[in-house]
């Protein structure tokens, strides 16, 4: 059986002298696991492919219950994260979220979209790090079934809520004095509900379209990591390796 599809890296694992396995998410079957033989070797054929974040049409071909690489176009490679080690890291970490949340074997056109949306944020549009980071985080949650509530305050309704704060385990908005179970509340402002309004409503096209800085900026960001990782109950190793690097 072969599939010819489209697909990008999420993972990359070097495996026996020459070969590597790839973790895929493919445009029409979902996440799959792959082996690329001979991609290490110099000038191997699918070589260029089989690296993380690189964007492919590719034939997969199946042998023994398991999917081998066997011919692979790239299309695009998003030079411009690759040689940005911020930006790097950070496409690493939304690769990262991406291979946790997709399911295996089944389509997932709207989180690849996003996945590769979100690289082309990076590289081509004028945006800080940080709001395409929340934008990532906060849209794939709502993919992935967690969307928060938003709208109003969860106790009193208040579309405006007084000073008010977002709650990470249960995922609503809530007035500073009304009070939400157990667990963390984050302050927000104006903007950054605003923000986090339109990320979790837009249309797909307009994700980026949003802008914020200051203290909102922050907010935002705290916010939306605090969430997923809530939500997710778990760290990841690539968002370590990038909050080291914007420390250092």
């Amino acid at each position: 059986m072969n599939l010819t599809t489209q697909a990008i890296v999420l993972r990359e694992v070097n495996y026996r002298e020459s070969d590597k396995i790839l973790t895929l998410l493919t445009r029409d079957s979902g996440k799959l696991t792959a082996t690329a033989r001979a991609s290490r070797k110099k000038g191997g054929g699918v070589s260029a492919a089989a690296q993380l974040l690189v964007w492919s049409d590719v034939v997969l071909k199946e042998y023994r219950g398991r999917w081998l690489l066997s011919e692979a176009v790239t299309n695009r490679e998003f030079r411009g994260v690759r040689e940005d080690l911020d930006k790097l890291a950070l496409a690493s970490y939304f690769a990262e979220v991406t291979e946790l949340l997709a399911p295996e074997g089944v389509p997932a056109p709207e989180l690849l979209a996003l996945l590769l949306n979100s690289l082309y944020a990076l590289e081509s549009l004028d945006r800080p790090l940080p709001l395409v980071k929340a934008a990532f985080e906060l849209r794939a949650m709502c993919l992935a079934g967690y969307a928060p509530a938003l709208d109003r305050c969860a106790l009193c309704g208040a579309e405006q809520p007084e000073e008010p704060r977002f709650h990470l385990r249960e995922g609503v908005l809530h007035c500073r004095g009304c009070r939400v179970g157990d667990g963390i509340s984050l302050p927000l402002d104006a903007g950054s509900l605003a923000a986090m309004r339109h990320i979790t409503s837009c249309p797909a096209r307009r994700l980026f379209s949003f802008r914020l800085s200051g203290p909102g900026e922050k907010r935002l960001g705290d916010a939306a990591e605090g969430f997923l990782l809530t939500q997710l109950e778990r760290g990841f190793r690539t968002l370590d390796f990038y909050k080291q690097i914007k420390n250092n």
